[in-house]
């Protein structure tokens, strides 16, 4: 019997190792988001090009984000996990984080390398705001204005304190119905530093001094709860400026052709991202990271952007946004020169006691 001796190159043994590696992976995976456009933004941008390359994925949605928290907490105690990748905004990443319901990881080891080369923990820098969470967009709460009601003879308004100087920009606001954004807002607008703000905010003193600042334009705002009223009370000419999610003005000024205008000054920042649930067994935690590792590399989050007018969450994406929606950007250059990153920590911490406060001074 003859015995044919076979070499294998160094080639051969990654290809082998490659195939070891996808019998290591499930070929299902569940992924959880919101639905709607933001979640076909997703599909477009990030499964679609995955399942591409990998046919053999069976990706279910599930449209439960909002519910992420108390679902996963079920799901811990039922011990069974039947989520592979859950999109969830910061704060709620942080308390899932808390709880040890998601899982921490090493942003260099998990997520893709920047385009330019830069590692991926300097590349998203301080957007990734636990341990848990990987960003995937920024959104912005900023202020939309109508642009026929800016009165003769005064430029368009282009700082935040704008929104309390009724004399040179007379008319009605619209502010939402929280204390949060509302009283940094007034704050800065009352001469404290930006990284003063949550430190003079944690004081009774400084909660105090917020309220006097909204109190001297209280009699001119309108309060909104639901992301569609400033832009439906924009477009009504209710009111002259109001403060909204970026991409309801982005809807507002493309899609309806509404005579309104974007005020960028003092935006502020929010995330929304993903987090790996705790306790995935070893085939679906690969496949999963596999998914992540290509989800997150640069040119994959700047094409999130051809599908909605939310910024990529890695600075070296933030150059390949198509041309015609960079103006849009909350993380375009041209608009991010004075931006306001949201304290999730902190809102955790004082939420209650200054939701108490904001809504006693607004009965009185």
């Amino acid at each position: 019997m003859k015995f044919t001796k076979i070499l294998l190159t160094s080639t051969a043994l990654s290809a082998v190792a490659g195939v070891a590696v996808a019998q290591e992976m499930s070929n299902d995976m569940t992924i959880v988001s919101w639905g709607g456009a933001y979640q076909n933004s997703q599909l477009k941008a990030y499964v679609e090009p995955y399942q591409a390359l990998h046919p053999e994925v069976n990706v279910v949605w599930d449209e439960s984000s909002n519910e992420a928290v108390a679902k996963l907490r079920a799901m811990n105690e039922a011990g069974n996990i039947t989520w592979d990748l859950v999109d969830v905004v910061a704060s709620d990443a942080i308390r899932l984080c808390d709880e040890g319901l998601a899982m921490e990881y090493e942003p260099n080891e998990l997520l893709a390398e920047g385009a330019d080369g830069t590692s991926a923990e300097d590349d998203f820098g301080d957007l990734i705001v636990s341990d848990c969470y990987i960003p995937q967009i920024v959104y912005s709460t900023t202020f939309g204005y109508r642009t026929d009601m800016v009165p003769e003879g005064a430029a368009a308004p282009s700082e935040i304190c704008s929104v309390f100087d009724l004399e040179t920009y007379p008319g009605k606001r619209a502010l939402e119905k929280r204390p949060i954004n509302n009283m940094e807002w007034a704050l800065l607008c009352d001469g404290v530093a930006k990284d003063e703000v949550y430190d003079v905010l944690a004081t009774p003193e400084g909660q105090e001094k917020a309220l006097a600042k909204l109190d001297t334009i209280k009699d001119n705002v309108i309060w909104w709860s639901a992301g569609a009223d400033t832009p439906q009370l924009l477009a009504d000419g209710e009111v002259f400026m109001g403060s909204t999610y970026n991409g309801r003005l982005f809807s507002v000024i493309e899609e309806q052709n509404q005579p309104v205008g974007m005020m960028w000054d003092a935006q502020v920042f929010d995330l929304d991202g993903w987090i790996i649930p705790e306790g995935l067994d070893e085939a679906r935690l690969n496949r999963v990271k596999d998914f992540i590792k290509f989800a997150t590399d640069t040119q994959r989050l700047a094409d999130q952007a051809k599908y909605i007018s939310y910024g990529p969450a890695r600075l070296s994406s933030a150059p390949l946004v198509p041309e015609d929606m960079k103006q849009h950007m909350p993380t375009d250059p041209a608009n991010a020169g004075n931006t306001f990153l949201y304290n999730y920590e902190f809102w955790a911490d004082y939420r209650d006691d200054i939701d108490a406060k904001f809504q006693a001074w607004l009965a009185q």
